[in-house]
């Protein structure tokens, strides 16, 4: 494993490119398939239960635009964040058959994709704890969010949604759902500062779920051999007070990842179905989600996303960029907000007291060909501009082809 100085210095080197055209190319004719893998914070939540599917039904103009975009990209394999989850998967059967599958305003042909996944979340789960430490279990609104094992307001809200072209071979798939925090070696446990002791009591911790929402390993059967789609998308690491509870939660979330990838003993790490260990030393893999943390700007940890962009297993590849990201983050510094992070390499705009950051990562492991990248953020005077402000965040692409296969332990 890395020192984090010399993560430093690689991720340094690493932004230092410039803004990329304002789409994806066409995969240039290479030999071999090639595989575009994306992720994608669609915002589609709604702060009550059943009201994605109430939006969807009613013909919702985000939505329009969140499909507009992916007819334009084209993945052939995507982690859509941030869209509710519901056991009869309504919401995604309308998402499928009245947006992706009809033509958009600004998007491209019709899109469908075969195969699917979407599992339980975490978030708006009671916990039956006093999370928050407020003195009631539970309550409304946001004293319910906050004392749920993923902040959300009802069961499912801010979940996960795999779409794909190729098999999802669900009988190998593991979710980590149920994973305690304190499971984790070396967890950060959170500490009050005015006291120096532990945040949450012990019979606290001691329950605590790691997963904000759910972390997923689902393999997919594609034209360059099994790939490892590795989704999450840890709490944002704000909302809290001087403990830094939700920073520490989402370092250690991040931080799965790396344990998981990591060759080794490890029978801790087991899933929601009791099957123990990481993930085979010669997998390939792609780590992919709104991973709540930029290499160098913002709230969090930046030393977590820096670890994982950092092991001996992932490829050494351009950060993808684009134009649009640039000007956001350039009008922004004409307004006063100072960032040091590389313009081009942002992947959402937050608005005035946050700007534009690195926030969505797809990250392939070594044994694939990495063909190009981009983040789906056109300039403001081009005519796709419209369709991305579906979001907050942007759609983020890597095309990946055959390459050597990885090295085993």
């Amino acid at each position: 494993m890395h020192a984090i100085p010399r993560l430093i210095a690689l991720v340094a080197t690493l932004t230092l490119l410039p803004a990329c055209a304002t789409g994806p190319a066409p995969a240039a004719p290479e030999a071999g398939p090639t595989l575009r893998v994306a992720t994608y914070n669609t915002s589609l939540y709604s702060d009550k239960a059943g009201g994605l599917v109430r939006r969807l039904e009613a013909g919702d103009g985000d939505a329009r635009r969140i499909a507009a975009v992916l007819q334009k990209v084209r993945p052939d394999l995507v982690l859509l964040n941030e869209f509710d989850y519901d056991p009869e998967g309504r919401a995604a059967d309308l998402f499928q058959r009245r947006y992706l599958e009809q033509a958009q305003p600004g998007g491209g042909e019709p899109l469908h994709y075969p195969y699917r996944y979407l599992g339980p979340v975490n978030t708006g789960e009671p916990s039956g704890l006093d999370l928050d430490r407020n003195g009631v279990v539970g309550g409304e609104g946001r004293d319910r969010g906050n004392d749920a094992w993923g902040y959300g307001l009802h069961p499912g809200q801010y979940g996960m949604l795999v779409l794909s072209r190729h098999p999802i071979d669900t009988a190998r798939l593991r979710s980590f759902r149920l994973l305690r925090w304190a499971a984790l070696p070396g967890a950060r446990r959170p500490v009050d500062p005015a006291t120096g002791q532990p945040w949450h009591e012990d019979a606290v911790w001691e329950q605590l779920r790691l997963s904000s929402k759910s972390h997923w390993d689902v393999p997919v059967r594609t034209p360059l051999g099994t790939v490892h789609f590795l989704v999450s998308h840890p709490t944002p690491p704000v909302f809290d007070g001087p403990e830094d509870r939700n920073g520490a939660r989402n370092a250690d979330e991040i931080r799965l990842w790396e344990e998981y990838i990591t060759p080794g003993d490890k029978p801790w790490l087991c899933d929601d179905q009791g099957r123990c260990g990481g993930l085979p030393a010669d997998a390939r893999f792609v780590i992919a989600g709104d991973l709540n943390n930029d290499p160098v700007d913002g709230d969090g940890r930046h030393e977590a996303i820096l670890r994982l962009l950092g092991p001996p297993r992932v490829a050494r590849m351009d950060p993808p960029a684009s134009a649009g990201g640039a000007e956001a983050f350039h009008a922004y510094a004409g307004k006063g907000l100072q960032r040091r992070g590389p313009p081009e390499h942002v992947t959402g705009d937050f608005g005035p007291r946050s700007g534009a950051m690195r926030l969505d990562y797809v990250i392939p492991s070594t044994g694939f060909q990495v063909r190009g990248s981009g983040v789906y953020w056109p300039a403001a005077g081009a005519p796709e501009a419209a369709i991305v402000q579906g979001s907050d965040h942007r759609l983020v692409w890597v095309d990946l082809g055959p390459g050597e296969p990885p090295a085993g332990d």
